[in-house]
């Protein structure tokens, strides 16, 4: 089931809510959790039960084995445990996720949600096995990894931050200005993905379909537009759970912070899906340097690299997302490099040379493969062709003799791309976001107004039902 259909908003949700907060006012606490579990579960499998047997066996696994690291005194016991715990989950994630890799083909289908509820579920195994974590009840541990909210594409969110919240008397409670909130939120995420990511979707699909016939303008319009919706995409996708969590009284972590506004990568990574920059820090980064013969820079700076790697690999299988992975290892690498060195470039500069760095590297995660992404370079550096619009010059002269040409009056689409794409750039490089806004929120009618508009709007948006982009990683 998707966020963004009318089976969800008015069926599923209301339902799911009416039921949760009828049994906590009759002080069924324990029942509105499993009603909760139970609707999860009905979300996650709507499509398809095969998904069900892989998560319930992936919770009772790393539930049974995260008690028993907590609880066991034994340091070889206890790394030894640990060890099988982390072959355990890789093993199953690799499994499904890299199958098709195969020199023979298993035709093995990838169970929805697999990377974000097993690398959670890491965590949790190696909080339990440092002492982070405490014994939690069956119910609250499945709540937290199987939780609708998140279950699918994130947030990721750590044991010790939301299973508290789950036990929390006060969180049980229907809350009108935390409901407030969360309506809010969620009409913002919605109308961002229904009206702006899957607009852009339109132009980026159409361009990469055809990516061998790009020139210059043609391609420039199809990386700019999958860029921005991806970003439309996840951060919709992002804020609509946290929307939803608020309306159960839960606070889920927040995943974009303007990441389109960074003057460098190493500040993107912190603000582009922030919750995966977290893992990626404390279960990748750092296990990886303390196996380094020295804490020494360049020994940091091949960590840095080899985590980003990884997380490319993570993404899915293929030397896109591989080559994906070493390009913002690389950047990160220089980043380091420039940063150590205290050079400064002046703030636009950095940014506009951040920002096509990322839109470059986006290229290449989007294409279905090298060729394509090729095709699409190629075409970005005019290597394919220019073709002026009439509007734009009259007359290329000797400049055809370069593959320049003169091509037709803009169409109606074209100038709709051009408004999009600036309105883009103005919304995300300078206007405030969820952020900020949500530390000013009051339920008042003002709010009020403003989220029954943007959800009107989206209502006209839910007819094109599509997926979310992180839902195939």
């Amino acid at each position: 089931m998707l966020f963004n259909s009318y089976a969800f908003i008015f069926i599923f949700l209301p339902i799911t809510l009416v039921g949760y907060y009828g049994l906590t006012a009759l002080g069924k606490i324990k029942s509105a959790k499993w009603w909760l579990f139970s609707a999860s579960l009905y979300f996650y499998t709507f499509w398809t039960f095969k998904n069900l047997p892989i998560l319930l066996l992936s919770i009772a696994f790393n539930y049974t084995l995260g008690n028993y690291l907590i609880s066991q005194l034994n340091e070889h016991k206890k790394k030894n445990a640990l060890y099988l715990g982390l072959a355990f989950n890789i093993c199953l994630l690799s499994f499904f996720k890299y199958s098709d890799q195969l020199p023979f083909n298993l035709n093995i289908f990838l169970p929805l949600g697999i990377s974000f509820f097993t690398i959670q579920q890491i965590a949790f195994i190696v909080d339990s096995y440092q002492g982070a974590s405490e014994k939690r009840s069956f119910i609250d541990y499945a709540l937290f990894v199987s939780l609708f909210t998140h279950i699918t594409a994130g947030p990721i969110t750590t044991a010790q931050a939301l299973i508290p919240q789950l036990e929390a008397t006060e969180n049980k409670k229907f809350n009108f200005d935390k409901f407030s909130l969360g309506i809010f939120i969620f009409c913002v995420g919605l109308f961002k993905k229904v009206i702006i990511a899957d607009t852009f979707a339109t132009w980026a699909n159409e361009g990469f379909s055809q990516s061998a016939n790009l020139e210059f303008f043609g391609a420039w319009k199809t990386s700019l537009s999958y860029s921005f919706q991806l970003y439309y995409d996840f951060c919709g996708y992002s804020e609509m759970a946290m929307g939803i969590g608020a309306l159960f009284n839960l606070n889920l972590p927040q995943n974009f912070n303007s990441p389109f506004k960074s003057k460098n990568v190493i500040e993107f990574w912190a603000k582009w899906h922030a919750t995966l920059g977290k893992f990626i820090t404390t279960y990748i980064f750092t296990p990886i340097v303390r196996q380094m013969p020295s804490m020494s820079f360049w020994y940091i700076m091949l960590s840095t690299f080899l985590a980003m790697v990884i997380v490319g690999i993570w993404h899915g299988a293929g030397w896109t997302f591989a080559i994906y992975g070493a390009l913002h290892g690389l950047a990160l690498v220089l980043n380091h490099i420039w940063k150590k060195r205290k050079k400064k470039l002046p703030p636009f500069l950095a940014w506009f040379l951040t920002f096509n760095f990322v839109n470059f590297a986006f290229v290449i995660f989007r294409a279905a493969n090298l060729q394509e992404a090729k095709h699409i370079y190629k075409a970005m550096m005019g290597l394919q062709g220019v073709t002026f619009p009439k509007i734009i010059i009259k007359s290329v002269g000797p400049l055809q003799n370069y593959g320049w040409k003169m091509g037709t009056y803009l169409k109606p689409e074209d100038y709709a791309v051009l408004l999009m794409t600036l309105g883009a750039f103005l919304v995300v490089k300078y206007t405030r976001n969820l952020v900020e806004q949500i530390k000013e929120f009051e339920a008042q009618p003002k709010y009020a107004l403003f989220s029954a508009a943007l959800f009107v709007i989206s209502l006209f948006g839910l007819n094109r039902v599509t997926e979310f982009i992180y839902l195939k990683f």
